[in-house]
């Protein structure tokens, strides 16, 4: 009969490295380097395993021995203890069952992919707003097409984007869940479509300022304040309102601006930066915003980070207009169409969106960076009434 409990805590103290056994199985693994590990050796169909017991600074000899005695039983029953520790250990991380908590788990899983690692939170925002103060306390196994279908009803028509976004997270959520081990619907997020039917809003897009009435607009913004120079740089260059707030100072080198692709968004590739070229009057607004920089940052909040998108649409909003900063990315492409004989490539690069499909910009090797530069400069003098403008007949 195999001896047991060899070992005494005395010896684990001061053993020298190598393998002690205990006996039946249980083994001590001493490293040269003073460190140590328990170790179960079992038989399971005819075949050697072997299993970690822990560390054997924090594991004592008696509660490594009460392990190896219990996964010993399980051995002998058939039962492999292995993949039973794995299944608990699972168990464990596995996230609550309610809608809230898989959500969360979601969202944090999900993170890695959202620009600057959702810390913004709004891909959660419309689950949060809209769908977890309803179903939220609800297990996610016990949701059913007709709770999403009611959760979502009030908003399916008349704010459709973001019921189109409410819904579409909760796809990702239920299947988040379904991968997590929970027996989930997951054509519940189909059936509650079909429930709710087509949307009858139809988004609108957002009001821009005619091309031609942009020139005035840009001179009204007299003062050099962090608002002012920030629109002049948005009007300037056609890029959107985030990469403007978050624009830094080590991303500008000479007539060039370059962005990160985490601020871009719908970039011409999901990885690479985006270079804007820079006209003499966009430089000169950005030696002059220099003087507000802080942290790093051209555009600074009051208080602290950078000044927020409301910022500047309230401007506009103050003056009665009913346009949005946005919309003068609509006014650029607009004058490009009318007033110059740019290629519809070029023009949509400028706007930084995807141009052809996923291989034809694999195959591209050129941002026509010269050709922007030219169109911008003259983009520029349009802007500062120092060009008069010869619309093109098609």
């Amino acid at each position: 009969m195999t001896q047991l409990n060899r070992l005494s805590s005395a010896f684990i103290k001061s053993a020298p490295h190598g393998k002690h056994a205990d006996g039946q199985g249980l083994w001590l693994v001493k490293r040269a380097d003073g460190g140590s590990q328990w170790v179960l050796r079992i038989s399971l169909a005819g075949k050697r395993r072997e299993m970690g017991l822990g560390n054997g600074n924090d594991v004592s000899l008696k509660e490594a021995r009460e392990l190896a005695s219990e996964y010993r039983k399980l051995a002998k029953q058939g039962i492999d203890p292995i993949k039973l520790r794995l299944a608990e250990k699972r168990a464990s991380l596995k996230p609550g069952r309610s809608l809230t908590e898989i959500a969360t788990a979601a969202y944090e899983a999900k993170k890695a992919e959202l620009k600057n690692d959702g810390t913004n939170a709004r891909w959660f925002s419309p689950l949060q707003l809209h769908v977890l103060p309803k179903l939220g306390k609800l297990s996610v196994e016990d949701i059913t097409q007709q709770d999403i279908a009611e959760a979502l009803q009030p908003i399916w028509h008349q704010k459709a984007a973001t019921a189109k976004k409410a819904i579409g997270r909760l796809g990702i959520v239920l299947t988040y869940a379904a991968a997590a081990g929970y027996d989930v619907d997951l054509n519940a997020i189909a059936k509650a479509k079909a429930l709710l039917g087509k949307h009858r809003h139809q988004t609108q897009n957002i009001p821009a300022l005619d091309w031609r009435m942009v020139p005035d607009f840009y001179a009204s913004l007299r003062e050099p304040t962090i608002v002012h120079l920030a629109l002049k740089l948005l009007i300037l260059t056609g890029v959107r309102s985030y990469a403007i707030r978050n624009a830094h100072l080590d991303q500008f080198d000479g007539d060039t601006w370059i962005i990160p692709a985490e601020n871009m968004k719908g970039q011409i590739t999901q990885t690479s930066d985006f270079q804007v070229p820079l006209s003499s009057e966009a430089q000169i607004i950005i030696s002059t915003a220099m003087h507000f920089a802080r942290d790093g940052f051209l555009f600074p909040g009051i208080r602290s980070g950078v000044i927020s998108d409301a910022s500047l649409a309230r401007l506009m909003e103050r003056r009665g207009m009913t346009e949005r900063p946005h919309g003068f990315r609509s006014s650029l492409r607009t004058w490009l169409a009318e007033t110059t004989n740019a290629s519809e490539q070029v023009a949509e690069i400028i706007l930084a969106h995807k141009v052809g499909t996923k291989t034809i910009r694999a195959y591209r090797r050129t941002d026509h960076f010269e050709e922007r530069s030219v169109l911008m400069e003259r983009w520029a003098r349009h802007v500062t009434g120092e060009e008069n403008v010869i619309e093109l007949t098609r």
